[in-house]
């Protein structure tokens, strides 16, 4: 069931999109830019808005978004369960999982926190 309803709504939210890309082209180029901006994709100067703008709300982006929110339902965690085995990123850019870092019997901390 929720797999159905996220399908409907990454579904209507891809048509709204991509009709408001017809009508109003100008508008979405400068939301789209903005979201860039955001992520940071705009820091790149060999990635121009041509080269990944148009690719917003297209079926690849669609099936794309389908694919990580339905990911996610099984990274949920629930009070008295075992935590979801996760995937993360070291800050040596290997991707691997939370579980990979458990030792022994030792409990296993994760300290969240900022680099800047």
């Amino acid at each position: 069931l929720q797999k159905l309803l996220i399908l409907l709504h990454v579904t209507v939210c891809t048509v709204v999109g991509k009709t408001a890309m017809i009508l109003f082209p100008n508008t979405m180029k400068t939301y789209i830019l903005r979201l860039g901006e955001k992520s940071r994709m705009n820091e790149n100067p060999k990635f121009s808005y041509e080269n990944w703008g148009p690719t917003f709300f297209s079926f690849k982006y669609l099936l794309f978004v389908l694919k990580v929110k339905w990911k996610r339902l099984e990274d949920e965690a629930y009070e008295g369960q075992p935590a979801p085995n996760t995937p993360v990123v070291t800050s040596g850019g290997e991707v691997c999982h939370i579980c990979d870092f458990m030792q022994d019997n030792r409990p296993l901390v994760l300290n969240f926190g900022s680099c800047t």
